[in-house]
């Protein structure tokens, strides 16, 4: 195959849809050095597989079917684990270093998973250690041109309505126009969008922005996930402290040292991660505080086991052998995003996304422990495999333009309200408050692509009127007996806006 594929974001499932995708060949654009602002790297836990000789994809996919909350498609959660246990071999082949007691795997038990299953290395370095065999093994493949510094601005849309490539901005701030008959998404998440989040602040739901202006539909974009234990010491985006210390024992304390978990859920600290944060998140509301006691689970073996999380708190001037560590929920995944069927494909003709910018309904409303960087390898490799065959489309490419940009003191406006009035509790009250700064911030500066993500999570849950997942709303705290996905477009984001204003006796 002579024509190029295009794909926009370098990390996990970008760089593996790469790679897969040989021998057609591959423009890969990553917005910064390869390697460099992927939330990939940030990742501590690991990669959730049945690899255990307990274990099996049948009990994998029920977990993850549980803690979605009614709303993951079975076909994606049976899919994901029945190709987990691949995955997993051929990233150690390819280099990952994976822990291995003997021949077995050494694996992590997280929250609400009902096996030790993910797959860990050195603790916490699971991203790390991932990211740069993927990274070796792309710079050594023939079939991928990698164009470091190069940003997706925007999609180029044919004349027929579907996609014709990128409008990218090189690394010295020039506009290309990248036509291709096949572009993929892989951008990631939108976590930036929140005052405090896991990810690089720079993850703003820019896949979301582009796709629904090409008329993709965006589904279940409420479902944001809050980690519940991110290292509360002020800093933006903020450390982790990994679910697997919890998985070793480490319990969730008030500043008296009382622990606050058991009386909510019977799995205690290893409940579904909604449950947990929204726990955490009251503890510190209330002022009763929030500390990860890791001295009696961990202690002086901290620096070995755990050397990512033992190098955040000694540099904020915690010790975690003797103290236990403030922790306090942040935005760290997004289960909505562009809807995909399982081969990533958009509906919109020469539009695929994979990974985190995406949604096959895997994850539900609330992801399992450790299944995002399965995701971004399943679906990645079925986009890829997909993508080999593709024939090429007679393209007639429209103008393309940069969309706005969003001021810095905007775009920390946006963050502060999108915590406030979007984050582990909400109220239509609030979302209607959300809803008219969005609407302020768009007419002075233009439909940005921040702006554009931030009302589908909005819109998303003004629509939904119970809670349910990684979306609690105060207002409407019981769960419908039937979870309906939600699916929008630009257009229906927007009639769901007006007809919220319109409800609350409010103009638009």
């Amino acid at each position: 195959m002579t024509h190029p594929l295009l794909i926009a974001g370098a990390g996990i499932a970008g760089l593996w849809t790469a790679l897969h995708a040989a021998p057609r060949p591959v423009i890969l654009l990553t917005g910064s050095k390869l390697g460099d602002n992927a939330s990939t790297a940030w990742a501590q836990g690991g990669v959730a597989a049945a690899l255990g000789e307990d274990d099996a994809p049948a009990l994998h996919a029920a977990d993850t079917i549980m803690a979605g909350a009614g709303l993951v498609d079975e076909a994606a959660a049976r899919l994901l684990a029945e190709q987990g246990p691949r995955e997993i071999e051929d990233l150690f082949a390819l280099g990952a270093p994976f822990e291995k007691d003997g021949e077995s795997w050494s694996l992590s038990r997280e929250a609400a998973h009902s096996r030790a299953r993910v797959a860990r290395v050195k603790g916490d370095q699971a991203g790390a250690g991932i990211l740069a065999a993927l990274i070796t093994a792309v710079r050594a493949a023939p079939h991928i041109d990698i164009r470091e510094g190069w940003r997706a601005e925007n999609l180029i849309r044919d004349a027929d309505g579907g996609c014709a490539g990128v409008l990218a901005r090189d690394e010295d701030g020039a506009l290309h126009r990248i036509e291709a008959c096949d572009t993929v998404l892989a951008t990631g998440s939108l976590g930036g969008l929140y005052a405090v989040t896991t990810t690089p602040w720079t993850s703003q739901g820019h896949a979301l922005a582009m796709a629904a202006r090409l008329g993709a539909v965006i589904r279940d974009a409420e479902f944001v996930q809050f980690h519940p234990t991110a290292i509360d010491i002020g800093r933006d985006p903020a450390p982790l402290a990994t679910e697997a210390l919890r998985g070793e024992g480490a319990p969730l304390i008030d500043a008296s040292g009382a622990r606050f978990m058991k009386p909510v859920h019977a799995d205690a600290e290893l409940a579904p991660r909604d449950v947990v944060a929204r726990a955490v998140h009251r503890q510190v509301k209330t002022g009763k505080g929030a500390f990860l006691d890791c001295t009696k689970a961990v202690g002086d073996a901290f620096p070995d086991r755990f050397p990512a999380v033992f190098a955040a708190c000694m540099s904020a001037g915690i010790d975690p052998r003797t103290t236990p560590i403030p922790v306090a929920p942040a935005a760290h995944y997004h289960m909505g995003g562009v809807a995909t069927d399982l081969d990533g494909f958009t509906g919109v003709a020469g539009l695929w996304a994979v990974g985190e910018c995406a949604a096959t309904g895997v994850h539900g409303a609330n992801r399992l422990a450790s299944n995002s960087l399965l995701d971004g390898l399943v679906f990645g490799r079925r986009a890829a495999e997909r993508l080999r065959e593709a024939p090429p489309r007679r393209l007639t490419p429209l103008q393309a333009r940069t969309p706005p940009a969003l001021p810095g003191p905007a775009l920390q406006r946006l963050r502060l309200i999108m915590a406030a009035e979007a984050g582990v509790e909400r109220d239509g009250a609030g979302l209607a408050r959300l809803m008219t700064v969005i609407d302020q911030l768009e007419a002075r500066y233009g439909a940005a692509p921040a702006l554009v993500a931030a009302r589908f999570v909005a819109a998303g849950a003004l629509a939904r009127e119970e809670s349910r997942g990684g979306h609690f709303r105060n207002d409407f705290p019981k769960t419908d007996q039937t979870g309906v996905p939600t699916r929008m477009t630009l257009t229906d984001a927007r009639a769901v806006t007006a007809r919220q204003f319109a409800a609350a006796g409010m103009a638009e």
